[in-house]
């Protein structure tokens, strides 16, 4: 059974950062996967929860000449469903594909997904080899960080208690760029990750790689970037590189130097 709590459903991003700066220790939620679960647990007990989900702006997937812009409440089906997303960032389509199941699919928020930090998050690496950036907002106003640096540890991130998560940006990769996502579990489907592999790679018109992003989730505290890998492969015509070379370059993700 669920705690009781308060609920607020604010329409507009301002009168919910104006309810967050009244009451801090209230939850932000969208889909509200993760409340459900942590709650029945014992692991969570909010006396105020503020529903997102109404929220129009936070919604929708904008796309420029040169970025993507992702609302917070942008469900992970959303995800699977633009043509945008489809289009400029494969790698993050392929993520959203291996994403719990389809019920949890319709609920379940990308700004969720970052906020809540969970080690095998399926987002999130995905995100990081797009070099993606996360904007959030109180009423002193707003400020971006770049993905990375918001993961500081599992279940944690650089949000402040009075700040509402509401967007994700990245810029759109090059046109002859290949995004590849792996997730190996106990399962083919709704499951975690034991492992998460997302990987970005450019190429010039010989074959030889010019820019190399891999990122590794579920294998250390908050997903990463596997920088020796990376190194390892600019520079190398991809299809003369023995497949057991970049896992050798990569293969101690729990040890600083794969950063």
């Amino acid at each position: 059974m669920l705690p009781a709590f308060e609920l607020l459903k604010p329409r507009t991003l301002e009168e919910a950062l104006e309810l967050l700066a009244a009451e801090p220790s209230a939850l932000p939620i969208a889909g509200g996967t993760n409340l459900i679960v942590d709650a029945r647990a014992g692991k969570l007990a909010p006396e105020t929860v503020i529903d997102l989900s109404a929220l129009d702006e936070l919604g929708n997937i904008t796309a420029t000449d040169t970025e993507i812009v992702i609302g917070a409440t942008v469900t992970i089906a959303q995800l699977l469903e633009s043509s945008a997303i489809k289009q400029y960032a494969a790698v993050l389509s392929a993520a959203a594909q291996t994403f719990a199941n389809t019920l949890i699919r319709n609920r379940a928020t990308v700004g969720g997904n970052l906020v809540n930090n969970a080690p095998c998050a399926d987002t999130a690496p995905a995100l990081l080899v797009l070099d993606a950036h996360v904007e959030l907002a109180s009423l002193v106003g707003t400020r971006s960080l770049p993905l990375q640096e918001f993961l500081i540890a599992p279940f944690r991130t650089k949000r402040q208690s009075t700040e509402i998560l509401t967007a994700v940006r990245f810029p759109i990769p090059s046109a002859s760029a290949i995004g590849r996502f792996q997730k190996m579990g106990l399962r083919k489907i709704s499951c975690m990750a034991k492992v998460d592999v997302a990987m970005l790679l450019d190429f010039d018109h010989s074959g030889v790689c010019t820019d190399a992003r891999i990122a590794l989730g579920a294998v250390a505290p908050t997903p990463l970037r596997a920088r020796k890998a990376e190194a390892a492969l600019v520079g190398t015509a991809i299809i003369a590189c023995a497949p057991e070379e970049s896992v050798r370059w990569g293969e101690h993700p729990h040890d600083k130097t794969i950063e």
